[in-house]
Order: structure tokens, then C-alpha cells, then sequence
């Protein structure tokens, strides 16, 4: 049997690409292992999948000084040791990887057995973990044309980002029914990502009394930020997290407000969601949300509010903005030239595992 490694950890971002690769690779008679980190997000979403998950040591490289960058490069190198472990053990025939830290080591283990690497760049720049990564991958996919230029040449592929096959199947009603939301009124999802944003939570709690006039409102607060105050707010539903429900929640959603992560404006894209992007500002990032951000604007598939700028009189212009303009929000994202990212990643993976002769 075919084996593939996937690999990436650190947010669901680096995690949700490769769990939409899962049927189609299964379908293809791969059998799948993960390495990620020892007790990051990706390991309980990868076990719920029923996929063999190992976990490794895990450091952050920074560009800033930080007293951890004295301790974090052992952490890389334990990391490096355990991938070679892993690897030695599961002779994958390939390594797909969606970044993060934790797959620095695991490319680099890969290299070490001669083991081909086809990584996942999301965001326009490509990030630190990536970068290291590139000499040693065989071929490095992306989701925005403005990547390529920062791209090795004869290694960049413009592939879009794999979106889970579950989301198109999602139910309003079903949807409905887990809030609990009459469905009377249009219905606002607010994102915050999978660590949560206190701004954005804020931003929205702080006009609630304005939105839930015309709006029903579910958010999505991140792990521990929820706030029992509005536990019994009429119309309003607060979660940390949703899992197999997010499809439905979806589904019921009219407009949606989110973060600017590749994959969650890919997701909106595919959906035809119409949308609110909040990137995550430049002090607390690299500023790669605003780029996304920027880039789905000048398309004409989003508004999009600096977080800078976020106050509670322009999130309701935003919101108004977004109702009156829906249906060329809408027809702007129908029209987009969203390529088939499953197909042409599979592909891919297939044409690097034979070049090799796995």
C-alpha cells in the first residue's frame, strides 16, 4: 500500500488542508500517518479522523530576540531526532506538509532518508517555517498568484487550498437546530479563529444590543473566552469551538465575520459567504492577514476592517455595508477562478512518488 506522511501544527490552519486531503487520499489507497506536536490543536483533530498520530518536540524560530530562542533550536533538534524515528519506522512514500515549526524538523528528517517533501505555502509572503523548508521540498504549492514570485523557480505550483468536501454539505436547518436560533431573522457567524481574537469578541459584544435588533447572532469566541454575562442573551450563541457541526453553522450563516487566514478566506470563497475580514494587525503578526485581506478586496470578495480601525461605529457600517452590497459580494466570488486544489495537489503527490519510484 501507498503510505503518505502528513504534517503541519500550531493552529487549525495548519491542520484543515490536510484533513480535506484525507477522503480523497484514502480514495487514492493511501494509508496516512501524521507527526505533529505533542499537544497541539492538530493532534486531537487528526485522532478524531482515526489516523495514526505521532507527536514530536516542537520550537518557534523567531526573528525577534526572545529568551526562549536560547532553548527552542534544542527543541528543533529533539524534534528533528524524534521525525527521523517516525520515519524510519512508517517508510512513508511521501511527506506533504502544511507548515507550522513542526514540520521543519520532519522535512528535514524526510531529506535525511530521501523521502520527497511537497509543502503548502497559504499566505501571500511565505512564512519563516516554510522558508527553511524550501531546499529541501520537491515541490512547494500556494494559494495566491502574488506568491510565486517569492517561490523557488521550478518548484512553485499555484494549486489554491484544499477545502473540506464536508463543508458543501452542510443544513441550515440542521444548523437551526443546534442553537437553538428561530431563524427568523438573518444570522451574523463571527470567527475569531481557533485561538480566539479579544478584540473582535469585544467589538461584538459591545454592540450586541444594536446587531441583535436585525441579526442572530453565533460566536465562535476561541477556548476560554466565553462570557457567561451573555449566557441568556435572546439570540445570541456563544461557543468556544464547533466541530463536526461547523458545516451546518455555516450553512445557516448569512454573513460572516473572520480573521484573514488563507484558509478561512478560501473556505468563505468557495462557499460564497458574504463576508467581513479583520486581519490580524501587523503588532501582533507578520502581516499576513492583511495581505490575504488586501488581495481578496481588490477582488471584490470582501470588506475588509483594519483592525486598527475597529471601533463600534465602523463594525456596523461594515455589517450594513456588507447586507446592502450582498449580491455583488456574492457574484464577484461566483464569477472567481477558484481552481480544483484537491486535484491538483493528489496529482501532484502522485507524479513526485513515482518520479521517485515509491
Amino acid at each position: 500500500m501507498k503510505k503518505i506522511l502528513l504534517t503541519g501544527g500550531g493552529t487549525a490552519g495548519h491542520v484543515t488542508p490536510n484533513l480535506a486531503l484525507v477522503p480523497r487520499l484514502r480514495a487514492e489507497g493511501y494509508e496516512i500517518v501524521y507527526v505533529g506536536s505533542y499537544k497541539g490543536i492538530e493532534k486531537d483533530l487528526i485522532e478524531a479522523e482515526g489516523i495514526k498520530y505521532y507527536g514530536i518536540s516542537s520550537g518557534k524560530l523567531r526573528r525577534y530576540f526572545d529568551l526562549k530562542n536560547f532553548s527552542d533550536p534544542f527543541k528543533v533538534l529533539k524534534g528533528y531526532f524524534e521525525a527521523k524515528k517516525v520515519i524510519r519506522k512508517e517508510r512513508p512514500d511521501i511527506v506533504f506538509s502544511k507548515g507550522g515549526f513542526v514540520a521543519v524538523p520532519v522535512v528535514y528528517a524526510a531529506t535525511r532518508y530521501k523521502v520527497p517533501s511537497i509543502i503548502h505555502e497559504s499566505d501571500i509572503t511565505p512564512g519563516l517555517a516554510n522558508k527553511l523548508c524550501f531546499k529541501k521540498a520537491e515541490k512547494i504549492c500556494a494559494n495566491f498568484p502574488e506568491t510565486i514570485k517569492y517561490l523557488p523557480s521550478g518548484k512553485a505550483v499555484l494549486s489554491g487550498s484544499p477545502i473540506r468536501e464536508k463543508l458543501f454539505k452542510g443544513s441550515r436547518e440542521r444548523g437551526l437546530k443546534f442553537t437553538g436560533l428561530s431563524g427568523n431573522k438573518q444570522i451574523i457567524l463571527v470567527v475569531g479563529g481557533s485561538t480566539g481574537a479579544v478584540r473582535v469578541n469585544d467589538a461584538i459584544r459591545d454592540i450586541l444590543p444594536t446587531l441583535l435588533r436585525d441579526y442572530d447572532i453565533i460566536h465562535l469566541c476561541g477556548k476560554g473566552k466565553t462570557d457567561d454575562e451573555y449566557n441568556n442573551t435572546e439570540g445570541y450563541r456563544q461557543y468556544e469551538f464547533i466541530g463536526p457541526e461547523l458545516p451546518d453553522i455555516l450553512a445557516a450563516a448569512d454573513i460572516v465575520i473572520s480573521r484573514a487566514g488563507a484558509n478561512s478566506l478560501c473556505e468563505l470563497l468557495a462557499l460564497t459567504k458574504p463576508h467581513i475580514l479583520i486581519p490580524l494587525s501587523a503588532e501582533a503578526s507578520r502581516g499576513d492577514q492583511i495581505l490575504n485581506a488586501e488581495s481578496f478586496e481588490h477582488q471584490g470578495f470582501s470588506y475588509v476592517l483594519r483592525e486598527e480601525n475597529l471601533t463600534n461605529e465602523e463594525l456596523l457600517k461594515a455589517v450594513r455595508y456588507v447586507n446592502d452590497n450582498r449580491a455583488k459580494l456574492v457574484k464577484a466570488m461566483r464569477e472567481s477562478k477558484q481552481g480544483n486544489a484537491i486535484d491538483t495537489i493528489v496529482n501532484l503527490i502522485e507524479t513526485c512518488r513515482r518520479k521517485t519510484g515509491a
